[in-house]
């Protein structure tokens, strides 16, 4: 593939991610805002809103405004252009797998920004899974998009031009 098709690439499936991820949480704000937890297969899914305005099960939730602002929204920010441009840069040598984990990496992170700088800190929150007391923090599209993207690029981190060439 040539390097201008993979920089298209990239840029469609972030966009389509990020797009996902908003239409999931404005979905999750409509339909489960203000209402009890909605329980599929026996409890082991649920969905549960939640606004979060920490980072990760909420860590970071006590900073202050100006604090959260910069530390949770334009240092993410800045790191989050920082990889596109390293991504951009390097698709040439990047096979697609590799490729497309960085853009699922950049779309959750953008979509979770998104949402602090548009929602005042607020990222929407909305899914859970576990059994019995056994769960994970409640997360969102963009959180599974961050980590399927990490888990990619530790799986192809050796990619170039292999695989799905």
């Amino acid at each position: 593939m040539k390097p201008w098709q993979k920089i298209i690439f990239f840029c469609i499936t972030a966009s389509i991610l990020i797009g996902c991820d908003r239409v999931t949480k404005d979905l999750a704000r409509e339909h489960l805002m203000s209402k009890p937890p909605i329980s599929y297969f026996h409890n082991t899914f649920r969905l549960d809103y939640v606004e979060n305005t920490g980072a990760a099960m909420s860590m970071g939730d006590g900073l202050s405004k100006t604090a959260s602002f910069w530390l949770l929204s334009i240092l993410p920010l800045g790191f989050l252009v920082f990889l596109g441009g390293y991504v951009l840069l390097n698709s040439k040598e990047m096979g697609l797998l590799k490729l497309f984990s960085f853009s699922l990496i950049i779309a959750g992170g953008l979509g979770n920004v998104i949402d602090r700088i548009v929602f005042d800190r607020h990222v929407t929150d909305f899914m859970n899974i576990g059994i019995l007391n056994l769960r994970t923090g409640i997360f969102n599209f963009a959180d599974v998009c961050v980590t399927s993207g990490a888990i990619g690029l530790l799986l192809f981190y050796k990619d170039k031009k292999s695989i799905a060439e």
